[in-house]
């Protein structure tokens, strides 16, 4: 799937949103409005916050260091009042070492901080899912605890270093655990969230948002 890339003037909202990440930014496997950047916009909306459409730098399979080539290659020359980071799934799919993620998600934390006209004050980060208790991830041989605990380390590093840099961050790892029981958290493909898991996150994300801009 191709980077989806939407210019700020395709409607005329006041707010404009930059969404960085991989599959769970785009919503692999749900149709667009029912991903997680558009349905926080339309929580945005619903709280009288008029928001553009997002623009969206993003693709299944990235790691970080992967979304750090498409940005620089995407050359986005505005700020954005908005900015939201969720990325590291793939960099623990692939067992890439925490070291490398650690440097490459600060880095990436900064240049979501510089695309932000606000700043600090405007840049939400997102934690990592557990793709374990997925049918995916039970048929992988991984083992279920085994993953949860390896993302748990790789959200303690995104944590850390969001809080670090003064930055928002929403926890939604655990609500992303009631997938173990709850097949109406998972897309169709049996690996990622569904429109409805996409919805949790977006409530719990807008939260912060609407603090900071009202």
């Amino acid at each position: 799937m191709d980077t989806k890339e939407i210019p700020t003037n395709a409607n005329s909202g006041q707010f404009s949103y930059l969404a960085l990440g991989d599959s769970y930014t785009i919503g692999e496997s749900v149709e667009q409005s029912k991903n997680f950047p558009y349905q926080l916009v339309a929580q945005l909306k619903a709280n009288e916050i008029a928001v553009k459409n997002p623009v969206i730098i993003a693709k299944t399979g990235w790691t970080t260091s992967e979304l750090q080539t498409a940005i620089k290659s995407a050359a986005l020359k505005q700020q954005f009042d908005i900015v939201t980071l969720l990325i590291g799934v793939n960099n623990q799919y692939r067992e890439e070492s925490k070291e490398t993620y650690r440097k490459e998600f600060k880095e990436l934390l900064q240049t979501a901080i510089c695309f932000a006209a606000k700043g600090s004050s405007r840049v939400f980060v997102v934690s990592i899912p557990d793709w374990g208790v997925t049918p995916f991830g039970k048929q992988s041989g991984r083992g279920t605890e085994n993953i949860a605990n390896e993302i748990d380390a790789f959200n303690a590093i995104n944590k850390e270093e969001t809080l670090k840099a003064g930055v928002s961050y929403t926890d939604i790892t655990p609500a992303s655990r009631q997938a173990l029981n709850d097949q109406t958290l998972v897309a169709a493909d049996g690996l990622h969230p569904s429109s409805k898991m996409y919805l949790d996150w977006a409530l719990n994300v807008a939260k912060p948002i609407i603090k900071s801009v009202k």
